[in-house]
């Protein structure tokens, strides 16, 4: 997952299989110079605005497993945490408690997967690097990188989505093309190759505007609003109502929506007009109602003021139109932001704040951006991913400043 605005863009998988809607060229602001704008996640009306390739930098933050990353305005790259399998991309395998920076290129927007990152850079071309062991990188290899490895030759990448294993991404055509782990379809490809190191195309449509990637799932909305999942449905995930799989994009109803995320085995989204709608495995609360999985999207709550969402592993966040952001599921290391490590089946309020953006990135630690342009981090922090120097958990958002 993802989507950019004219600021952060939130991660989709582990933080947050999250997805790519609009782009916006990023203002400079104080603080972390980075521009975060709150408002819908979506164009107006009942369509969604297809991904463009952005011609100025848009900044982003990701979370994985253990780690985080983010670009500021002025394009550079940033990560810390666990660096295992060289997910920080500094060339080392190192872990770090503070931001590092990657390279010297300048990027447009970044995505993490459970150990591996992928990011588009200012002139169109995609970058990865990290774990590699199913081919997630797309270079072609199975290889790990403890630096950015080019994926291919092409120019015209406008987002991406990094799930635990497999990877997909949007180019500026609106063709959707996805690679690494295929074992439940999650690539979408009709079921084969079982493991593709290098891009494939999803069937021939030319209208994708995001895609955002769980662990053995995908789902994508359509420049129309229609909603697209695919791969393993074990748990529900697809929200088609089977327990079974999908190798191909299937669609989710016939509602139009405006943002979608997907975690570990459960998925949320946003319908036109506001409602929050969530489905899949159910054990810590994270599809936001009681009771055991569902198959098909049940709607959260009553409230038609939802803005944005985001999903990791077994947790849920979003965020409403006056600015609040909520947060639900699991919360064994403080994820959830509360001041507690209490487990929540329905939305729970983080704090008082009414000043937060649609740009969340949620894993076992979730990182988000307020419209001050701050950056903010909590929960797990045992590998140093909350970037402040220790390796001490916290239950509640504290402050990052990147150094820039």
């Amino acid at each position: 997952m993802r989507k950019d605005q004219a600021g952060w863009s939130r991660p989709r998988w582990r933080r947050s299989a999250r997805t790519i809607i609009a782009t916006a060229a990023a203002a400079a602001i104080a603080v972390l110079t980075i521009g975060a704008t709150p408002g819908p996640a979506a164009a107006g009306g009942t369509s969604v605005e297809r991904v463009a390739l952005a011609a100025a930098v848009q900044a982003s933050v990701a979370t994985g497993y253990s780690h985080s990353c983010a670009i500021p305005t002025d394009g550079s790259l940033w990560c810390w945490g666990n660096n295992f399998s060289g997910q920080l991309g500094d060339g080392t395998n190192t872990n770090r408690e503070t931001p590092a920076q990657v390279g010297t290129a300048t990027w447009a927007s970044v995505d993490a997967g459970t150990s591996h990152n992928c990011a588009v850079a200012t002139d169109g071309a995609l970058w990865c690097w990290g774990s590699n062991s199913r081919g997630q990188l797309g270079d072609g290899t199975t290889t790990k990188r403890n630096v950015p490895v080019r994926v291919g030759t092409a120019t015209d990448w406008a987002s991406v989505s990094a799930g635990p294993s497999h990877t997909c991404a949007i180019r500026t055509d609106g063709s959707l093309w996805c690679w690494g782990f295929n074992r439940n379809g999650q690539l979408g490809t009709d079921g084969s190759p079982y493991t593709a190191t290098t891009p494939l195309r999803v069937g021939t449509a030319t209208n994708w505007a995001s895609v955002t990637s769980g662990f053995a799932h995908t789902c994508g909305l359509r420049t129309d609003g229609t909603l697209w999942c695919w791969g393993d449905s074990t748990s529900g995930q697809l929200g088609i109502g089977v327990l079974s799989y999908r190798t191909v994009p299937t669609q989710v109803g016939t509602a139009t929506w405006t943002d979608v995320a997907v975690g570990y085995a459960h998925s949320c989204a946003v319908r036109t007009g506001g409602t929050l709608w969530c489905w899949g495995e159910n054990g810590y609360g994270q599809v936001g109602v009681s009771g055991s999985l569902r198959t098909s999207p049940v709607q959260v709550g009553t409230a038609n003021s939802w803005n944005g969402i985001t999903a990791g592993d077994d947790t849920s966040c979003a965020t409403r139109t006056d600015g609040s952001l909520w947060c639900w599921g699991n919360n064994t290391a403080g994820a959830l932001g509360d001041g507690t490590t209490t487990h929540r089946s329905a939305p729970n309020r983080v704090g008082t704040a009414t000043t937060w953006t649609n740009d969340i990135a949620v894993s076992y630690h979730s990182c988000a951006v307020r419209t001050d342009a701050s950056l903010w981090c909590w929960g797990n922090n045992v590998a140093g991913q909350l970037g402040d120097g220790t390796t001490t958990g916290r239950t509640s958002p504290g402050q990052l400043t990147l150094p820039v």
